[in-house]
């Protein structure tokens, strides 16, 4: 039965508690204990009951407990304090960015992402990317940066999770109810929805529009669930990475062309287009389409005035994880908007293949965003160089640590994450104002004042709490399963709060390793079950709905956990979400993550536990691989396992480093943590801690990460799409025809006479000077920048460590020949070098002289 008059039921509140309303549906009480505490306040066991979300909790409450709240005068003062500091954290005009950088009279950036991760209650994420995505606008929040997001509204989000009797995954949709979440559809002037239309075959989707209001940022969702569409289309936006390609498809043009389509009809026009994973790709098409109408470009020169304000972040650094599409689906999408752009259906397909020429290769949506964003990153360093590797075959010819992919590393919005007890320990000895200076080393260097009984007292009640809530998860589990009083009896004896506490918890894929730890299961064993020195180790988290390698890792886990060596000694904690994620990471000691190297974009759990005083134990990958090479050595942080190496058998390499694991726990860690002295202090332990704090989270913070991405990127993207844009777009012309000539004339440019570039024989540091000609055609010697190139010689005869030096056009001849020389030029240390030289593409208004296709080296032909 369908109802024939809809309407909304919304919380009934007192006026003395009408300030939580509006409290209510600001997600910046996701990372403000006190405003937590206040709804707690109300009724503890409806705060966890409603999934945490204050809107369903205010609107389910008894009227009676509202009743006696607003006659409550402690609770109005409690109110009225965070009604107080809520307001001044919104309206304040001293935030790092108008203070460094001055007022913005509209949005600097726009960050687009196919999930957010802000809070438990708006399931709209389904991992690592979400997280990234919701502590980035957090951290904007803060700064005061002028962002907006952009993202999808999903009616069931992503999966819940449970086991079934033989610990295989199963999965359960549930349904959002968008009336009871943190969010507000907005409407047109004419008080309808706000509707934004895009075009698939055949016909016209619309999307409605959500705002979550997260801090001072707006995030704008966008959901075809709407009476106006087809049945399939309001099912566009139904599950989040659900569906097939055709889904897939979908979704991402109405996140990325529907998303800059919502922007303009807000009258929104940020500098910059950020492009968070290759998902929203197709708005940088968006753009370049809109630009090219609005000043009358040809595609091209849209082009250069569109890509100098788009930045693409990448963050799979598996071929795997990336979205292709086959050319006959996008033609069936994208033949009719090629046309628009005003370029052939060949040239669109190249915008998205790594070889122009091969008419087989699938659409990439990550090579589409590499080759029209100006700038281009990946999120920790070890990921910008596995990332210049996949990406190489956009640009041949040029050396990998040269491929114009840079990186910026990820870090963690602190105050989402830190527990209320050690937010109270910083607040006594970093001072109150920490979390606003979250990326300064020298607040964090403090950390070495706290006492350490003070330290270890603080995250002993930690890891009390979270025994105490996997005990709560593991008899809810057992009750679903319909567990008997006997093992409902082993729930409640399951984990030990004084036991060093090892946690496990993020996407269960096969290259994340989860049983790594697993392999030796009597040395396990041993080490789990010391009478003397007991360890335990709590595991959570999903495998995605097709991976049935990574179920049957969890399956795994549960026939351990259910041995009776075990079952006080492993658990896994169902349904991980980001309430699981804070207990794990505020309750754990060490934090393990066993990734196979080099599979592991980033990561950034380990921080989280780092920022409450966990240790982290892991593989030289992501961000650890990072914090371990650059941190100092005889001040320990936590524990590598082995050193980076990696084996083309992965069975051997899975065999050498589980061993790794086995002996760091007991030569190290496990002594560590229970070597104590007359005070039972685990003193060592300690200072591993102190040391982590202070040299860790002002390095990976989120705030660190978003100064980077707005002074390093988002202001040079802004004054560089400005000077596109200024007197008609002249200089995005200008550019687009010096490409044009410069790329009808590259065959012809060639490297002559090179064979001399140095001579025989040179000492260390001694100055030698290079000439060579070069044949350039109809351009100049200002079109092309001639580089000497020079480096050691390995034992396959090929050039690393390589340097260049420029060149100075010396002298024109005949034919198009320029002479080239350079001055001064030294090697610093002796042995075989060798050397060549290569032309490159020369302009002042490039971002990169690094363009596909155009390098030439001496010797080419």
């Amino acid at each position: 039965m369908k109802p024939i008059h809809l309407f909304n039921v919304v919380p009934s509140l007192p006026q003395p508690l009408e300030g939580l309303r509006e409290l209510a549906y600001n997600l910046r009480w996701a990372w403000n204990h006190d405003a937590i505490e206040l709804f707690r306040r109300l009724d503890s066991d409806l705060w966890e009951a409603s999934g945490h979300n204050p809107v369903r909790m205010l609107g389910s409450i008894d009227q009676e407990v509202l009743k006696s709240a607003a006659e409550d005068e402690a609770f109005k003062a409690h109110l009225n304090r965070v009604t107080w500091d809520t307001d001044e954290y919104l309206h304040s005009e001293t935030t790092w960015f108008q203070t460094a950088h001055g007022r913005s009279a509209g949005p600097l950036a726009a960050y687009f992402c196919a999930e957010f991760g802000l809070t438990e209650c708006l399931s709209i994420f389904a991992g690592g990317l979400g997280i990234l995505a919701g502590d980035h606008l957090k951290s904007a929040s803060d700064l005061g940066v002028p962002l907006v997001g952009v993202g999808l509204l999903y009616q069931q989000g992503y999966f819940r999770q449970y086991l079934n009797q033989s610990g295989w995954q199963q999965e359960a949709y549930e349904d959002n109810d968008f009336s009871v979440l943190p969010l507000a559809l907005l409407k047109a002037g004419d008080g309808k929805p706000l509707a934004v239309f895009v075009d698939l075959p055949g016909r016209s989707v619309k999307a409605q529009v959500w705002l979550v209001r997260v801090g001072r940022v707006s995030l704008y969702l966008l959901d075809t669930n709407v009476p106006e569409n087809r049945p399939e289309d309001r099912d566009i936006t139904d599950q989040l990475y659900g569906g097939d390609r055709e889904m897939r498809i979908q979704q991402e043009i109405l996140l990325g062309i529907g998303g800059y389509r919502l922007l303009e009809t807000l009258g929104l026009e940020p500098a910059v287009y950020h492009i968070n994973e290759g998902h929203s790709a197709f708005l940088a098409l968006e753009r370049v389409r809109r630009i090219r109408e609005r000043h009358g470009l040809s595609f091209a020169e849209a082009r250069e005035m569109a890509s100098a304000g788009l930045v693409f972040t990448t963050h799979t650094p598996v071929p795997a994880g990336h979205d292709y599409f086959a050319p006959d689906l996008m033609e069936r999408y994208f033949a009719g908007y090629a046309r628009g752009l005003g370029i052939s259906w060949p040239e669109f397909l190249a915008l998205g293949r790594q070889d122009p020429n091969d008419q087989n290769e699938a659409f990439c949506m990550t090579v589409l965003a590499l080759r029209l964003a100006a700038c281009s990153n990946g999120v920790s360093r070890l990921h910008g160089q596995v990332s210049r590797e996949m990406w190489r075959r956009i640009w041949p010819g040029v050396p990998f640590e040269e491929i114009p992919i840079g990186h910026v590393t990820n870090g963690v919005h602190l105050r989402s994450w830190i527990s209320l007890e050690m937010n109270q320990v910083y607040d006594r000895y970093l001072g109150p104002g920490w979390h606003e200076r979250g990326s300064d080393r020298r607040l964090w260097e403090r950390a070495a004042r706290i006492p350490p009984e003070e330290l270890w007292r603080t995250h002993e009640r930690r890891r009390e709490r979270l025994v105490a809530f996997a005990r709560r998860r593991l008899r809810e589990q057992f009750l679903r399963r319909g567990a008997s009083p006997a093992e409902l009896n082993l729930a409640a004896e399951a984990l030990d709060p004084e036991a060093l506490t090892i946690g496990f918890a993020r996407r269960f894929a096969t290259y994340k390793r989860a049983g790594l730890l697993l392999r030796d299961v009597d040395r396990l064993e041993r080490i789990l079950n010391n009478p003397d020195r007991p360890v335990q180790v709590i595991f959570a988290g999903k495998a995605h709905p097709l991976d049935s390698g990574g179920k049957d890792l969890i399956r795994k886990v549960i026939e351990l956990a259910e041995r009776p060596a075990f079952r006080r000694r492993i658990v896994f904690l169902e349904d991980y979400d980001m309430a699981v994620a804070r207990y794990l990471v505020q309750g754990v000691d060490v934090w393990l993550n066993t990734p196979l190297r080099p599979q592991e974009a980033s990561g950034t759990s380990g921080m989280k536990a780092a920022a409450n005083g966990g240790l982290n134990l892991s593989i030289l990958d992501g961000w650890w691989d990072e914090a371990w090479r650059d941190h100092p050595e005889g001040e320990p942080i936590g524990w590598a396992i082995g050193a980076g190496e990696t084996y083309e058998n992965r069975e051997y390499q899975d065999d050498v480093e589980s061993r790794a694991l086995y002996q760091t726990l007991e030569a190290d860690v496990v002594p560590a943590f229970y070597d104590r002295g007359p005070d039972r202090l685990p003193r060592r332990w300690i200072t591993r801690m102190k040391s982590s704090i202070g040299s860790l989270c002002y390095l990976f913070s989120a705030q660190r990460m978003m100064r980077e991405y707005t002074e390093r990127i988002y202001l040079k993207a802004r004054e560089q799409a400005a000077e596109m844009a200024a007197g008609n777009a002249a200089r995005a012309r200008s550019l687009a025809a010096w490409k044009q000539r410069v790329r009808e004339n590259w065959p012809h440019v060639r490297v002559e006479d090179a064979e001399a570039c140095a001579p025989p024989e040179v000492g260390v540091s001694e100055n030698f000077s290079s000439r060579v000609w070069v044949r350039l055609g109809a351009l100049s010697s200002e079109d092309v920048a001639v580089e000497l190139y020079i480096g050691r010689v390995n034992a396959r005869g090929e050039l690393v460590e390589a340097r260049s030096f420029p060149m100075k056009a010396a002298a024109s001849g005949q034919d198009g020949r320029h002479l080239f020389e350079a001055q001064g030029v030294q090697c610093p240390q002796s042995g075989l070098h060798g050397c060549t030289v290569r032309v490159l593409p020369r302009h002042p208004d490039l971002r990169t002289p690094f363009l596909p296709g155009l390098i030439t080296w001496a010797g080419q032909a």
